[in-house]
């Protein structure tokens, strides 16, 4: 029994996703996941702003092998805050197939972050989406990104497409490369062709350092995955913002599942359909070779490449 009683009305993990019929590349990774806990072992943070169900290192590696990727990218979860300790233990236990990224503190010593670069570590995360996260000032996070730049690691940010004008100076300015999770989180009530997707486009466009994940789905889709079994895909209204990201900056995108999927509301995707969506929004087999392969690569494992 854990010691930790889950947010009500909290959503586990698919337990039995399908097999995708879609075959990754040799060599795939699922460049955004995370582990929960477990709470017993890692117990979640006091300041956190929800508490999720526990989602093992072992649980995270098992569906890694069902669906057919080769590696991991590890992203800390907010409901641990800083203690990067589970995540760094599911690198650590990877054999070399998991890379990690972290959330610091300005009082973390050199000797800290060069124990997480060893770990595995290769970024940071900086999340400025209010209702998971306490305001930290932009002073300490240009602070932290001045130093882990010297280790050759990124930022990862996490924001809302609405506040990516009040942003941008600061994300602008951070002197690494810089991931933006999700494609910002756009609207797609608004369409392809919104001012409000334009911005972020030409933020990458004018930015050679911004990359973008073109995941999650499921958070930003209304026409949801009922589509699965008929004629047409799952997520359909969001195929066309990340298609457009994927073929205007293939060198530049990364995909992964979000499993086990943090604080969704409405429905718990099955993680083999969600690799289903990938051909969709990468339609040539280069395209999918380097959104899954290089470009992770590249950023994550560049002395193997």
């Amino acid at each position: 029994m854990s010691q930790f009683e889950k947010t009500p009305g909290w959503l586990d993990w698919y337990a039995n996703p399908s097999k995708p019929q879609f075959k990754l590349p040799a060599g795939a990774v699922d460049a955004h996941c995370h582990v929960f806990g477990p709470g017993n072992e890692f117990p979640f943070a006091p300041e956190r702003k929800y508490t999720p169900c526990d989602a093992s290192k072992a649980q995270l590696y098992a569906l890694r092998d069902h669906l057919g990727f080769a590696r991991n990218v590890v992203v800390q979860a907010t409901c641990h805050g800083a203690d990067n300790r589970a995540m760094v233990d599911a690198c650590k236990s990877s054999g070399g197939k998991a890379r990690g990224v972290a959330t610091v503190k300005r009082s973390i010593s050199d000797a800290e972050l060069q124990e997480l670069h060893d770990a595995g570590v290769r970024g940071v995360r900086f999340n400025f989406v209010k209702r998971l996260v306490d305001f930290t000032p932009k002073d300490e996070l240009m602070e932290i990104a001045g130093r882990i730049a010297k280790l050759g690691w990124h930022v990862v940010i996490y924001f809302e497409a609405v506040d990516l004008p009040e942003l941008w100076d600061f994300f602008t300015a951070l002197p690494t490369t810089v991931v933006v999770d999700h494609m910002g989180r756009p609207d797609v009530t608004k369409g392809v062709d919104s001012d409000e997707f334009a911005l972020f486009l030409k933020f990458m466009r004018e930015h050679q350092n911004v990359w973008s994940k073109v995941s999650c789905p499921e958070r930003l889709s209304l026409t949801g995955p009922k589509a699965l079994h008929g004629e047409q895909n799952a997520y359909q209204d969001v195929v066309p913002f990340a298609r457009r990201v994927v073929e205007e900056f293939p060198d530049r995108v990364l995909w992964g599942t979000d499993w086990p999927h943090p604080n969704l509301k409405d429905h718990m995707p099955d993680d083999g359909l969600l690799v289903d969506f990938i051909p969709h929004i990468a339609p040539t087999a280069q395209l999918q070779q380097k959104l899954l392969v290089d470009n992770p690569m590249r950023l994550y494992w560049p002395e193997e490449v």
